[in-house]
């Protein structure tokens, strides 16, 4: 009779093994150049915004609250996975521990849930202040931002916490190669030998709940946002209005997009190459956090202007030490 801790290491084993891109194995080095370039931005881009932002008074607002949140988001989701991945391209370290892989999990899915609903919230915010100016910091004040984020927080926390927990439970008879670059939950959900039905069903029900909830909101808000900018009497207001409202839009294409693609094709579309289907989900974890920073900083005076004054002031002093 076997021993109960090899009993529970056939069950669970110690370890995953990350593919990387099948497929694509003898060119997973090249591919990770354009990706650790995207990463060393979308840390630079979002830890600059969260800087600007917190020693700025003039924009501890709505949208900049919203938008250092985003921030915060991109960092966490870009750095629980990144790091491993340009590991398993370039060093050939595949080797993943398998809570650390179930922690990897719950942190990619979270944190996905939590970007979509600040991008919710901000579609909110746009909403509120293009349809109701006057009333919009009344309305938005930081109690309530702060309650809107803790909603948002515990919503992924929440909701995502039960994936881990039907993980851990699942057999996976010896099963260690993960056909993907990070322990995203279908990838790690196909090594199951047993009955995978709650998982799945529980997947649905999570997507629905999270991804229909907040894009019915964005669609609705944006909707409205339309209908009031169509009504504004200057061709120079509904300029500026379609502008800010378009910089948004560029976002949440930007993740909804990839997030979908990697929803269906998982679950309901099996004649996708599997090195295409790899790539969408790497992106979509990289593209958001890479542009949000460069969109807002483009689109933002006042971020805008920040960011010159500290690439001037940095140059200055260059130029001041390399003539001393």
């Amino acid at each position: 009779m076997p021993s109960l801790n090899a009993s529970r290491t056939s069950s669970h084993p110690a370890f995953f093994l990350l593919v990387g891109i099948p497929g694509l194995e003898s060119v997973q080095g090249w591919i990770a150049i354009p990706l650790c370039i995207m990463y060393v931005a979308a840390t630079l881009g979002n830890s600059t915004i969260l800087y600007i932002i917190k020693t700025e008074p003039s924009l501890h607002e709505p949208m900049y609250l919203f938008l250092a949140m985003l921030a915060v988001t991109d960092l966490v989701l870009s750095t629980s996975t990144v790091p491993k991945m340009l590991a398993v391209f370039w060093l050939g370290s595949r080797a993943i521990g398998f809570h650390a892989c179930l922690a990897q999990m719950f942190f990619i899915h979270a944190f996905s849930s939590i970007e979509s609903g600040v991008l919710m919230a901000m579609a909110l915010d746009r909403y509120l202040a293009i349809c109701f100016p006057l009333r919009h910091s009344a309305i938005l004040s930081l109690p309530v931002i702060v309650k809107l984020g803790g909603f948002i927080l515990l919503r992924g926390v929440l909701l995502i916490s039960p994936f881990c927990f039907l993980a851990s439970r699942l057999p996976y008879c010896g099963h260690r190669f993960i056909a993907h670059s990070y322990c995203e939950h279908m990838a790690v959900v196909k090594l199951v030998c047993g009955n995978v039905r709650a998982n799945t069903v529980y997947g649905l029900f999570v997507a629905f709940v999270v991804v229909g909830f907040d894009v019915f909101i964005i669609a609705t808000s944006y909707a409205l946002i339309l209908k009031a900018v169509l009504k504004l009497p200057s061709n120079e207001a509904r300029l500026k209005a379609f502008g800010t409202c378009a910089a948004h839009i560029c976002v949440i294409l930007s993740f909804y997009i990839p997030a979908l693609f990697t929803f269906l094709t998982h679950r309901f579309v099996h004649n996708v190459p599997h090195h295409i289907h790899i790539m969408v989900a790497i992106l979509y974890l990289l593209v958001p956090p890479t542009l949000n920073p460069i969109v807002y900083g483009v689109k933002t005076k006042t971020i805008r202007d920040r960011i010159i004054a500290m690439l001037l002031l940095s140059g200055g002093e260059m130029h001041h030490l390399r003539h001393n």
